[in-house]
């Protein structure tokens, strides 16, 4: 008889070897080859778009045949992202649901593994679920449409609210890399979220975005407008089973904080080890906004996601955290980026990485402030621990101040694991993979606690699969 994956996953394999285990999901539409015009033009009959749309796609695809490659990219990534023989486009032969009943079993059982639904019903306001490029699931309490709060999938938002959608799309993270202009062409799927004046959404919204084939392309697109003194938190999930190919990520999410609203915008990637995953994430705050970014990247082969916030408006504000776990001959850079470009905005950075097994973490940031942008306060600490002698840790810091008044500082640590702390826990019987991810989860320890219940066990168990024996380092 077949067992339960859930009691898989209990006994100790990570989600992509259980995931792994299936055969890939069935499509109705895929699309793949020299990525042209008329493959872009072939995407947007398929979503029937708008002309606005379908045009604002074509000058992206142009610039991504202009644009050089990035210069920051590993030229080994650069090989590897073959993107011609990539899906570009796969929608999964499965229809929108908003009952966990009404998903096929073989693809729900892919989200039960991951206890996606039980972590819907006992801490979310509202999920979307995306397959492929598509969302397959969407489900939103009523009390969201109560208060006027519009969550719907990217798409929908595209055919239903077009003058608010075009204020804010791909304005916020504009084209200004190919791979930028490459997700503007080939976007499919995200989340649009709008939060009206003075309303609180305490509960999270989650969007879960899985790819589930080897040799595709996942270019979701996530756009999150928080109006005058509004308040939301929103979770952002990835995962991926593990193939024999790679497979590429280059999602973007867009947020805009107006006056006195707050935003936190938490992502726990865990893709496995064969995804390149880029991720374009810009918030502009206006005054006294805030913005708050945790971003903890577990898995992947190479990662590249740099967190940035235009602080526009005077008062405004940002937190951005960072989790980076390098296990195995992987390269994680997971930066920052701040923009002072107003009076009295503050800002503060923390980044935690993880190396072990010949990995290697990068923080890269940058913090600028404008002439004329008095009184700016900015922090930023690393702290870097590394397990073993074959890995690595770089801190790259970058400040560009214009002003006398502001105070910039930085400070940054990197350190081995206390072999007495080792010996210690070894002595009271624990295995030296039980030993690190101890040490791992204490060293995190104070992000953690500041997310969800939920989401902390989520991140902790992630993180003590990938340290244990059952972990991959290859």
């Amino acid at each position: 008889m077949k067992q339960d994956l859930r009691s898989l996953v209990e006994e100790g394999l990570t989600p992509e070897e259980v995931l792994s285990r299936d055969a890939p999901i069935r499509r109705s539409i895929e699309i793949k080859g020299k990525i042209t015009s008329e493959v872009i033009e072939e995407i947007s009959r398929a979503k029937n778009e708008p002309d606005w749309m379908r045009r604002l796609r074509l000058r992206n695809l142009e610039l991504f045949n202009k644009l050089p490659a990035p210069n920051w990219l590993p030229n080994w990534v650069l090989e590897n992202i073959n993107l011609e023989e990539y899906s570009t486009y796969a929608k999964p032969d499965i229809n929108r649901a908003s009952s966990w009943d009404d998903i096929p079993p073989e693809v729900r059982k892919y989200y039960e593994s991951l206890n996606i639904p039980e972590i819907e019903a006992r801490a979310l306001m509202g999920l979307g679920a995306q397959l492929d490029s598509e969302m397959i699931y969407f489900n939103i309490r009523k009390q969201l449409e109560e208060k006027g709060v519009i969550v719907m999938p990217m798409e929908e938002a595209v055919q239903k609210y077009p003058d608010i959608v075009k204020q804010y799309f791909m304005k916020i993270f504009p084209p200004e890399h190919k791979f930028a202009a490459l997700h503007g062409a080939l976007w499919s799927g995200g989340v649009f979220v709008y939060v009206p004046p003075g309303v609180r959404i305490e509960a999270p919204i989650e969007a879960f975005f899985l790819i589930s084939n080897a040799g595709e392309g996942q270019f979701e697109h996530t756009l999150l407008i928080a109006d005058k003194n509004s308040y939301i938190h929103f979770i952002e999930g990835c995962s991926a089973p593990r193939f024999s190919r790679y497979s590429f990520h280059d999602g973007m999410v867009e947020l805009y904080a107006h006056e006195g609203a707050r935003i936190r915008f938490t992502t726990v990637q865990n893709w496995s080890k064969n995804v390149i995953n880029f991720n374009n994430k810009r918030a502009i705050a206006e005054r006294n906004a805030k913005v708050e970014w945790v971003e903890a990247s577990i898995g992947s082969m190479a990662s590249f996601v740099y967190p940035s916030t235009i602080l526009k408006g005077e008062g405004a504000g940002t937190e951005i955290t960072g989790i980076t776990v390098a296990n195995g001959r992987h390269i994680k850079e997971n930066g920052a980026k701040v923009i002072h470009d107003a009076p009295n905005t503050y800002s503060k950075i923390v980044n935690k990485s993880i190396s072990a097994n010949g990995g290697t973490a990068v923080y890269k940031g940058v913090v600028y402030v404008r002439k004329g942008a008095k009184y700016v306060k900015s922090h930023v600490a690393c702290d870097s621990l590394i397990l073993d002698e074959k890995s690595k840790a770089y801190t790259i810091p970058h400040d560009q101040v214009f002003e006398d008044t502001a105070v910039v500082t930085h400070e940054a640590y990197t350190g081995r694991i206390n072999e007495d702390k080792l010996f210690y826990l070894r002595s009271r019987g624990l295995s030296e993979e039980e030993t690190k991810s101890l040490i791992v989860l204490g060293f995190i320890s104070d992000v953690t606690e500041g997310l969800p219940f939920e989401y902390a066990m989520v991140l902790n168990r992630v993180i003590s699969l990938e340290f244990s024996k059952y972990g991959k380092v290859a």
